[in-house]
């Protein structure tokens, strides 16, 4: 392969690296979210119920006994709600060495709550929301979330109208509202959560499936085109090995018809390696773009609506090499990037910022190669530094293009 293939490659998956690292810390700050929400649900239960056992006139000492135990229950609940993260279908429903303290601690809270406040709800509460956090499957859970929401719905009206009473202080009815709703709103935070794995999990299925079936389609095309071509240069030379010894002049007519095929065999492969190489420049601008943040500079691109008739054949590898030049030489903090139709022609240029101990001579061979590209597609190549700035700029014609995808003829492309 050669050294261009070797960037693109380079470029692709460093684009490629980029992108799943960005969407990798957006599911990890999701989860934050989720576990926050739940345990400031939880801290809000705990502190309630302290506000509450204050307000009926309570000892400080029982109000600084449930706080200390709840804040044990809250931390409790933590392990649950990290195993959730990893968890799979397959995985058991309680593991006893991992859930047996929060367990506990969920019905030493839900005893020490129960008998300072004289309250059913939170007598049962902390032991149903530990309860709440384990892996059950989805269908299980709807119908648990349902049932302890009724138990909690009911206690509440108990302890209401038995221990009470309607003069009861804000603070008990701010706690009966979040005690009822701490399963339902746990539960929907843990189902949002489900959602966005099983769409990460599908789109990582997606993305193999994508590369399986083209790799089976370029099995299938090398195949073929091989196939046929090896056959009939088999037929040629034994034919030219029966026809040599009677008669040279036709066997060696066979033996440059099994030499034109092996050039046919060859254009043909050159044809389907560029036909898998090209990527559209609009994918080509957006890779750029990528591989220039992922290198810690700002990056931005405006392309034309037209751009898939620009020739990405001779347009890309420029793309590709003059991205690599400002990752190499640049140094600076910002690229800008634009392929637009003018005058009948396509103008790529890019734009950075220069480091202060950057030199006057920016580019090196890369340029070079960008100049013999440009040439050879009937453009040319400008260059230009100002003060701190240096700008690419490269203009082919507008004639005939070869969208990615096409094939081109074989001095396009170098099998290396």
């Amino acid at each position: 392969m050669s050294s261009q293939a070797e960037r693109a490659a380079a470029a692709s998956a460093a684009a490629q690296a980029h992108s799943t690292l960005r969407l990798t810390r957006g599911i990890s700050a999701t989860w934050w979210y989720v576990a926050v929400a739940v345990g400031l649900f939880e801290a809000m239960v705990v502190l309630f119920a302290m506000s509450a056992l204050g307000e009926g006139g309570s000892s400080d000492v029982a109000v600084a006994v449930v706080g200390i135990v709840g804040l044990l229950w809250w931390a409790a609940t933590l392990v649950p709600l990290a195993d959730y993260r990893h968890r799979t279908e397959a995985a058991p429903l309680l593991v006893w060495r991992r859930h047996l303290v929060p367990l506990v601690i969920g019905a030493a809270y839900g005893l020490t709550a129960g008998v300072a406040t004289g309250t059913w709800l939170l007598a049962v509460l902390p032991l149903t929301q530990v309860v709440m956090l384990l892996n059950w499957p989805p269908g299980v859970r709807f119908r648990v979330v349902l049932a302890a929401t009724a138990l909690l719905v009911g206690l509440a009206v108990v302890d209401i109208n038995s221990t009470l009473g309607m003069d009861s202080g804000p603070s008990w009815y701010q706690l009966i509202f979040f005690a009822v709703a701490l399963p339902v709103m746990s539960v929907s935070s843990l189902w949002w959560w489900d959602v966005l794995v099983t769409l990460d999990r599908a789109r990582a299925s997606e993305a193999k499936l994508a590369a399986t079936q083209e790799r089976l389609r370029l099995a299938t095309d090398v195949h073929d085109l091989q196939g046929h071509h090896l056959q009939v240069i088999a037929l040629q030379l034994e034919l030219a090995e029966r026809l040599m010894p009677g008669d040279p002049g036709a066997g060696m007519e066979q033996l440059r018809a099994a030499r034109a095929s092996v050039d046919d065999a060859r254009q043909g492969t050159r044809d389907l390696a560029t036909r898998f190489r090209s990527v559209p420049l609009r994918d080509e601008l957006a890779n750029a773009v990528d591989l220039l943040r992922a290198g810690g500079m700002r990056a931005e691109a405006a392309v034309d609506p037209d751009a898939s008739l620009a020739p990405a054949a001779a347009l890309g590898p420029v793309i590709r090499e003059t991205t690599t030049n400002v990752l190499r030489h640049g140094g600076g903090r910002w690229a800008c990037l634009s392929l637009a139709l003018s005058d009948g022609s396509w103008r790529y240029e890019i734009s950075n910022d220069l480091a202060a101990d950057v030199p006057e001579s920016t580019g090196g061979s890369g340029l070079e190669g960008v100049a013999r590209r440009a040439a050879e597609a009937g453009g040319d190549l400008g260059v230009r530094r100002e003060r701190d700035t240096f700008t690419v700029v490269v203009t082919v014609p507008a004639g005939e293009t070869v969208p990615a995808g096409e094939t081109v003829p074989a001095g396009e492309v170098d099998l290396g």
